[in-house]
């Protein structure tokens, strides 16, 4: 479908009168309801900044996307608005926008959807097309633009269609991906194709979008291109640039330094790819590069997202069984059925996590032996600790094996991934396990637990704080996760949920204290602040920090401040009122499963750590224009 029939000229707004995000949103959405394009406009609205709220479609260079599909829409539609003043509509690049394309298309015209976003971001590249678009005085001005630029690019693809003939050019090939896989996917493939045509280069560009992969680079383009540009903020298929050069480089430099990439791939000013030697190559990089915190994070946080589930799902039908256990004794059938599939789901955790790490460092052969390791950590009682060491040096031991292979001839290379990785990787976590690990480090956890059980009032008290801290400061961050991953470490380890108390509650507060301060404090917070603060009580109640990160972004000193100041109080209190939480999720709904008293005084923590961050932020915010 071209755009030009879905963009109609009764509904375009040629001077847009908002000036922020919202009311933009409002303008646009009342003109469709106004032309009876939508049945339902508050549901049209309520999709829209549902999308919002993901990432910004505020795309940059004064142009904004949004978009919605819902089955208040009739039928699809392009509204064209232009802004003589500029919108802060919260774009990437920090600008006003000034053209804006709201799509609204039914529910189930996923493909029109998909089409249009990519379309409209290809066209958007041409920074000429633009320029035009913003000094267009009528709705008749815009849609002539339209129908002149569409027709000018069938006409290119179809002359790029007929020249088959070879050239002396260099060819280059390419591949972009976004993690949305929408607009950035298509408007880096865009930018190369126009670049390398003023280049005199020839491209050929893979997308990797929402809608799949499209323009699947052939083997035949592969070999016979001199270069390989990816400009990609996702994984993307890798093993088939085998001997090239590649260029790599995030989705953005696709759009903004198209030149750049497509010099170093035609003049192969590249490092060469070897699919083989991948892992040792980019740990030599990172070494190199000083990043080695960085990948040991990446690899640690791998681990820990394929774990989480595991933790969670466990962890809480575990503390259900305990709220049985307390109402029908430990001879209850549902205590027995839900402390089963809990306990059960528990025992991976370790193996899980060990397991996911090696795979990151070593890929797919590393997973077996991370996962046996982290089984051996469990059983010589070297627990959480060395779950994440077994994990660790499994995948550097794979990766070592691979180094140790590179030799084998291509004929042998069906061996590796069958037999040699998996015998001899295994081979060598186990006796690293039996001999060195699980001895080390069941002696290591054995003392930290004595520690812990045996600390102080007053020590527990700062452990409480400290972790309470840590989760505030970064809310999702490093500190975050090293904060949350000691505390499950414990968990599993000892079962005692004091210090999860001091994490949870550490996670929840920053939520709530934003939420208390925009509804006490509203002269320092702009209308949609104010709305987004009233689904902060929720996600804040539910241990969902990441309702904070958006208020800590535009204003870091002043919400992170306040919400560790806030935290750190908290935190210590549930160490001093022994409160805790047989449960590693779930916020204001597992609090009351270790009992009346624990929940009560949990309660009131929370209460007053919130009270104190939300007071904090409102005095020292700054009144909003």
């Amino acid at each position: 479908m071209r755009i030009i029939d879905l963009l109609r000229k009764d509904i375009m707004i040629m001077d847009l009168k908002a000036r922020d995000k919202s009311s933009a949103i409002d303008e646009m959405v009342s003109r469709l309801e106004e032309k009876q394009a939508v049945n339902d406009a508050g549901i049209l609205k309520e999709e829209i900044i549902k999308r919002e709220e993901q990432t910004s479609t505020g795309l940059g260079d004064g142009i904004a996307m949004p978009h919605a599909k819902t089955d208040a829409v009739k039928e699809p539609v392009v509204l064209f608005a232009k802004s003589t003043n500029g919108v802060d509509y919260e774009a990437l690049d920090g600008q006003p926008s000034y053209l804006f394309f709201m799509i609204a298309v039914p529910d189930g015209a996923n493909d029109t959807h998909l089409q249009t976003l990519a379309t409209l971001s290809r066209m958007l590249i041409d920074q000429t097309f633009v320029e035009q678009l913003k000094q267009a005085a009528t709705a008749d001005e815009v849609q002539a633009l339209f129908q002149k630029e569409e027709a000018e690019r069938e006409a290119a693809e179809n002359q790029q269609e007929d020249g088959n003939e070879e050239t002396e050019k260099p060819f280059v090939v390419a591949v972009t991906a976004c993690p949305t896989g929408i607009a950035h996917t298509y408007m880096a493939e865009d930018a190369l194709k126009k670049k390398a045509a003023e280049m005199d280069v020839d491209i050929r560009v893979e997308t990797n979008g929402s809608d799949g992969t499209k323009n699947t680079l052939t083997t035949d383009e592969i070999n016979k291109a001199v270069g390989v540009i990816i400009a990609a903020d996702k994984n993307v298929e890798m093993a088939r640039f085998d001997q090239k050069p590649v260029v790599e480089g995030p989705v953005s430099d696709g759009i903004n330094k198209a030149e750049e990439l497509i010099t170093k791939a035609a003049n192969q000013d590249a490092r060469i790819f070897h699919a083989e030697e991948t892992d040792t190559e980019a740990n030599d990089e990172a070494k190199q590069s000083g990043s080695v915190w960085r990948k040991i994070y990446k690899d640690l946080m791998n681990g820990v997202s394929y774990m989480l589930p595991f933790v969670v799902g466990g962890g809480i039908l575990m503390a259900i069984s305990f709220l049985f256990e307390g109402f029908l004794g430990e001879e209850s059938e549902l205590f027995a059925f839900f402390n089963t599939v809990g306990d059960n789901a528990f025992n991976y955790l370790i193996p899980i996590l060990a397991g996911f790490i090696a795979m990151s460092i070593a890929d797919r052969p590393g997973l077996m032996p991370g996962m046996v390791g982290g089984l051996m950590a469990v059983n010589s009682d070297a627990g959480f600790l060395g779950g994440l060491v077994a994990g660790f040096l499994a995948g550097y031991l794979v990766i070592f094996v691979k180094w140790m292979f590179r030799g084998l001839p291509k004929s042998l290379n069906g061996l590796k991934s069958i037999l040699i990785y998996p015998v001899i990787g295994l081979f060598l976590i186990g006796i690293s396990m039996y001999v060195v690990i699980g001895p080390v480090f069941s002696t290591i956890n054995t003392a930290m637990m004595t520690f812990l059980e045996n600390l102080g009032t007053g020590n527990a008290v700062l452990v409480g704080a400290l972790l309470g801290g840590m989760m505030a400061i970064d809310m999702g961050g490093p500190f975050n996760k090293a904060a949350y991953t000691f505390s499950i470490g414990m968990f599993t380890d000892t079962g005692d949920g004091s210090l999860m108390a001091a994490v949870m509650i550490g996670g929840m507060i920053p939520p709530i204290a934003i939420a208390l301060a925009t509804t006490f404090f509203k002269h320092k917070f702009t209308e949609e602040e104010r709305q987004s603060g009233l689904t902060n009580y929720i996600m804040g109640l539910s241990f969902i920090t990441e309702g904070a990160i958006p208020f800590a972004a535009a204003d870091p000193v002043r919400v992170i401040g306040s919400s560790v100041l806030g935290t750190v109080i908290a935190g210590g209190l549930t160490q001093l009122w022994s409160s805790t939480i047989p449960a590693p999720h779930g916020g204001i709904f597992v609090i009351g499963l270790d009992g009346i008293t624990s929940a009560l005084y949990f309660l009131l923590a929370l209460l007053i750590g919130s009270v104190i961050s939300g007071i904090t932020l409102g005095l020292w915010k700054k009144p909003k224009n």
